[in-house]
């Protein structure tokens, strides 16, 4: 029973910091502040549960599983923002998916080798999330055009939509989200597996 608390629990919290981390789009002047956060955040979350959960059944596919069941989560709390008005862009796209398949590879080409994820699966899964989520990115409507559309009303003044100074804080968000998340999802993927012991 304390097994499957924890998968839900894990899974709860990373739908949390999809909706605070993960609502960048609206933080217009922070966008890749925003957006490596998220990345990193999003990353750790899900290679914690997912190896977990993965090395708890030994059975390869349900890294996959355990994101499907994030991206559930997502989409029904998210849910009450169209109810607010806001566009169908907003949806979340299963960024985890493509990741948690790459954590399931992992532990399945190296026959069910524990080490093998946490260093192969970690790197691959920390790597690869910040891409996805730049694809998602992509096929969303414009993040300022859609801020001043769409103002949050709860929005605290100095959140207010502003022209964003592209280029302020990093050249490549893609590319520090993925550095840093290769790092630390290794770390994460070690203790997700630990947990276990």
């Amino acid at each position: 029973c304390t097994h499957y608390l924890f998968i839900v629990v894990v899974a709860v919290n990373s739908t949390l910091l999809t909706i605070n981390a993960g609502d960048y789009i609206f933080y217009t002047d922070w966008a890749w502040t925003s957006f490596v956060v998220y990345s990193i955040s999003q990353t750790l979350m899900l290679v914690v549960g997912a190896c977990y959960y993965l090395t708890f059944t030994g059975v390869p596919g349900t890294a996959t599983y355990y994101a499907l069941i994030m991206t559930v989560y997502t989409w029904v709390a998210k849910g009450a923002w169209f109810a607010l008005g806001y566009p169908y862009d907003f949806i979340v796209t299963p960024v985890w998916l493509p990741s948690a398949m790459l954590l399931d590879l992992a532990y399945w080409a190296t026959k069910k080798n524990k080490h093998s994820l946490i260093l192969f699966g970690g790197v691959m899964c920390g790597m690869s999330l910040p891409l996805f989520n730049m694809v998602n990115l992509i096929t969303v409507a414009d993040p300022l055009e859609t801020a001043f559309k769409y103002p949050r009303p709860t929005l605290p003044p100095y959140m207010t939509p502003i022209e964003p100074a592209v280029g302020k804080f990093y050249n490549s968000p893609v590319a520090l989200g993925a550095g840093a998340g290769a790092v630390l999802s290794v770390t994460m993927a070690a203790l997700g597996c630990k947990l276990n012991t």
